[in-house]
């Protein structure tokens, strides 16, 4: 399955399969009538994760011996009839570690997708947060339509281990008409088993979602940290709540002037940048670089490697190969941070030799698949939630059209994100618009931070994020990097600023520079 038309977050899946994390999970649905703004809590010690979350174990206590605590917040099912059936959603938190006459609020995280769990993420990057931690309790959550909120489900396992292996860059018109079946079945499926909360998934819903939460939580205003699609779901609620607005963070910025077509060029530019840049930075070691003499045999090797993978696929983790689509996820999914460009030279090297092992790991983390052969729900939910939000519906006829486009952004990633346009074809619910809508007149100040090398949200989008923001709203810091988002880059400059806002409310001067 192609990169998602919207960005996803960075290399969370990779972290598991590759860098063994600790996961959480949290309890599930309710139809049960409540007070919901007045509803209180039930904080207990999290459980291990559902397969639908990922699996894995319990979170581990944080340096300290700071315990995760989980509860289920309920919500409207439909925020048009807020007095009737409700959902429940998973929240997890880490109480601050300060004095109690210095904490703020709760921080509450969005780590983008759309799809991720903020149960799984928070805990695996928790103790990046340990100084925000001083003067917030960090907070994250599964939106509505992931993990146990109320969370999508499309294909079983092995549908869905054949579903990520076909052909995504059809060639001739059986091959297009495959895709086609494929994708229409896929989206049958999500009708057929969540067919009643695919109308209710939108970025929307989350906002209110997170309005409300805010109010559960006990804090007057929202204090937020997004990322990747989490800067989308920002920007929404501070359109709707601009009063509500404490102070917010946005890093990896998604375009929110953009359609899911000018999204998915958007990203094929990116990725050939992170590309083209993982090449240089290979080939310009003082050792050789083990997978092309310059950047350009770099990425003609690549190419070659696609092109004879669509003929014949090679071993993967064993039952499945590794197909051109799988080679090509992982590649991607290597793309988003430049911590894991060491794992995509590893896996070019092998699947030179015949071995897909590596790449197709990278391929799994990026579908959600673990290695029990069990798939979270990030995909399904990456697919309701972009169409409940975009509007626009593409045909086959209509991505002919575009791949000379987005073959000129990207040789390699083009046909890729090109043909993943039609995730939407025959789905069960109309998108509401073209583009999020994120204008805040009246807003306090959110920082808008933007990575110059990021693959899945190209920089140019943290600009137009801050111009639809509005002026006095939108603080537009540049990060000059590698990989999706900024604050985990481990840069002082780009942490420091950060932190300063929303610790002591410091607004960095527009237009400041980390390198």
């Amino acid at each position: 399955m192609p990169i998602p038309s919207r960005p996803r977050a960075a290399a969370l899946a990779v972290s598991a399969a590759l860098l063994s994390t600790s996961l959480a999970a949290c309890s599930g649905d309710s139809k049960d009538a409540v007070d919901l703004p007045s509803q209180t809590l039930n904080w207990k010690d999290c459980p291990a994760p559902a397969d639908s979350e990922g699996g894995g174990e319990a979170p581990s206590p944080l340096p300290g011996g700071a315990e995760w605590q989980c509860a289920t917040m309920k919500a409207p099912l439909d925020w048009d009839k807020p007095k009737g059936d409700t959902i429940g959603l998973a929240l997890i938190r880490a109480k601050a570690s300060g004095a109690e006459d210095r904490r703020i609020g709760s921080l509450i995280f969005n780590f983008g997708g759309p799809g991720g769990s903020g149960i799984t993420s928070l805990p695996a990057f928790g103790t990046d947060y340990a100084k925000l931690r001083t003067r917030y309790d960090l907070v994250s959550f599964d939106p509505r339509g992931v993990g146990r909120s109320a969370g999508v489900m499309c294909e079983d396992d092995e549908k869905l281990d054949e579903y990520f292996q076909q052909d995504s860059t059809p060639d001739d018109a059986a091959e297009r008409k495959k895709l086609v079946d494929n994708v229409t079945a896929f989206n049958s499926a999500c009708d057929k088993r969540s067919g009643k909360v695919l109308p209710h998934v939108r970025t929307t819903d989350a906002a209110r979602d997170m309005d409300l939460m805010r109010q559960v939580l006990g804090d007057d205003k929202l204090y937020y940290f997004g990322i990747s699609y989490g800067t989308e779901l920002g920007g929404v609620y501070a359109h709707l709540f601009p009063k509500k607005v404490g102070r917010a963070v946005f890093d990896g910025v998604v375009d929110p002037t953009e359609n899911s077509e000018q999204s998915s060029l958007g990203q094929a530019k990116g990725f050939q940048l992170a590309l083209d840049n993982y090449a240089k930075d290979c080939t310009s070691k003082i050792e050789d670089c083990p997978v092309g003499d310059t950047p350009q045999d770099v990425k003609d090797k690549i190419a070659k490697l696609l092109r004879d993978l669509d003929d014949k696929p090679i071993p993967g983790i064993f039952p499945r190969d590794l197909t051109q689509t799988a080679a090509s996820n992982g590649i991607a999914q290597s793309l988003y941070s430049k911590d894991f460009w060491e794992y995509l030279t590893e896996g070019l090297q092998q699947a030179y030799d015949g071995d897909g092992k590596v790449l197709m790991t990278l391929s799994d983390s990026m579908n959600g698949r673990n290695e029990d052969g069990k798939y979270s729900n990030i995909q399904a939910a990456n697919v309701a939630i972009n169409c409940a939000d975009d509007k626009p519906r593409y045909t086959p006829e209509d991505v002919e059209a575009k791949l000379p486009e987005f073959r000129t952004a990207s040789p390699l990633f083009g046909d890729y994100l090109a043909w993943g346009m039609l995730s939407c074809t025959d789905w069960a619910t109309d998108g509401a618009a073209d583009h999020p809508d994120v204008a805040a007149a009246g807003s306090a100040p959110i920082l808008v931070v933007g990575n110059t090398g990021d693959p899945a949200t190209p920089y140019e989008g943290a600009r137009k994020m801050a111009q639809a923001l509005g002026k006095g709203v939108g603080v537009q810091l540049t990060y000059k990097g590698q990989g999706h988002g900024a604050y985990d880059s481990g840069n002082k400059c780009v942490s420091g600023a950060v932190n300063s806002y929303l610790l002591d409310g410091t607004v960095p001067k527009e237009g400041t520079v980390c390198s």
